[in-house]
């Protein structure tokens, strides 16, 4: 990977990237690369030594690797902090670093993950964390035989504000957040992840025999639709927002003169902001090269 810091950030945040603490060992596939798009993991690996990412935005990825300093520090009797466990299933080795685990007084294990994220993640809750939790559930009672009771997402909001708390429905009441996470029975676990790994074993032998890799679906691109606002003329808010031009412009129709159409284009947005392969795939720039068709 090529650190770059184009905002002339203090060297102290580049040393922090040059100097990275994670890894996943000789595992073949990490439980977060599990749970991510075959086509991102496979590009990654691909393009690793042509890959750019500017320390700016990774400012909240380094204050969350330091969250684990705050791990240590408030580390109780009944606690074990980062542990990294190894299994495998049908010959890949998966490996997943659990930031806490939480031995209760009957003996089964609550797992704590802890996420430095924005508020609009805790008010709609990522599928992603239910999915990374449970593959860790599964690594705890796989290797160690202990029983796993409890899953919780700690999520430290970095974007919270007192305001919106007092004012807003849904929105965190506190600056940090324990969201329990839904616990799958241990068969409902492994027959996940025996899926994910074909998915991934395809798409490794797809990059390897040079065929097509599997496009990234919607819910991995963050796509959103173009919608029609249908709006009355010189208002900010649209009374109606149509997900057809053709049903907007009934509206307009219904309603009688000054009323227009806005359109809200729509777009992939982890593909447009935060994928670091996007300059490499293909499914991307010709997704680019159709909006320019129009």
């Amino acid at each position: 990977m090529i650190i770059t810091n184009k905002h002339n950030l203090p060297q102290t945040f580049v040393n922090i990237m040059k100097r990275p603490t994670y890894s996943k060992g000789k595992a073949n596939i990490s439980a977060t690369e599990l749970i991510n798009s075959p086509r991102i993991v496979q590009l990654r690996k691909l393009h690793e030594d042509k890959i750019e990412t500017d320390v700016a935005d990774m400012v909240w990825s380094i204050f969350g690797t330091a969250i684990h300093n705050v791990l240590e520090h408030g580390v109780d009797e009944n606690h074990l902090i980062e542990e990294r466990l190894h299994a495998s299933v049908d010959g890949w080795s998966i490996s997943g670093a659990i930031d806490l685990q939480i031995i209760n007084e009957d003996g089964t294990v609550t797992i704590n993950d802890y996420k430095t994220c924005g508020a609009w993640s805790v008010m709609n809750e990522k599928i992603d964390w239910e999915l990374q939790l449970n593959i860790y559930a599964w690594l705890v009672e796989k290797v160690k035989g202990d029983k796993v009771s409890k899953l919780e997402i700690v999520a430290i909001i970095r974007d919270w504000s007192r305001r919106d708390a007092a004012v807003k429905a849904n929105y965190p009441d506190a600056p940090i957040k324990v969201i329990p996470i839904q616990l799958w029975s241990m068969e409902t676990r492994e027959q996940f992840i025996k899926d994910r790994i074909r998915i991934h074993s395809n798409a490794l032998f797809d990059l390897e025999t040079g065929d097509e890799l599997p496009p990234c679906t919607p819910d991995q691109m963050w796509e959103k639709q173009t919608t029609y606002a249908v709006k009355k003329i010189g208002n900010v808010k649209a009374r109606n927002v149509c997900t057809t031009e053709e049903e907007a412009k009934a509206k307009v129709e219904e309603y009688g003169k000054g009323y227009d159409i806005e359109v809200r284009k729509g777009e992939r947005t982890r593909c447009s902001n935060f994928c670091s392969v996007a300059p490499y795939c293909n499914q991307f720039q010709e997704y680019l090269d159709q909006q320019l068709k129009g």
